[in-house]
């Protein structure tokens, strides 16, 4: 990067940080489309269970999405 403005380091950042969160949500919604469970998602993400059907139970359950209760 050699702008040395932090706005445009900080722009930056933000975007990166909605690719991410672009790719979990796509990622997350193959993972249990597939069958996974929330423990399984949440180990391989390195986060709670509770916080993986935290963020995406709501929105997963709107797109369609048979949610396993367990495993």
């Amino acid at each position: 990067m050699s702008s040395n403005d932090p706005a445009d380091a900080l722009a930056a950042v933000a975007a990166l940080r909605r690719l991410a969160d672009q790719l979990e949500d796509a990622a997350v919604e193959q993972a249990m489309r597939s069958g996974w469970g929330w423990p399984q998602v949440a180990e391989a993400l390195g986060i709670t269970r509770q916080a993986v059907y935290k963020k995406h139970a709501k929105r997963l359950i709107a797109a369609g999405v048979t949610l396993r209760r367990r495993g």
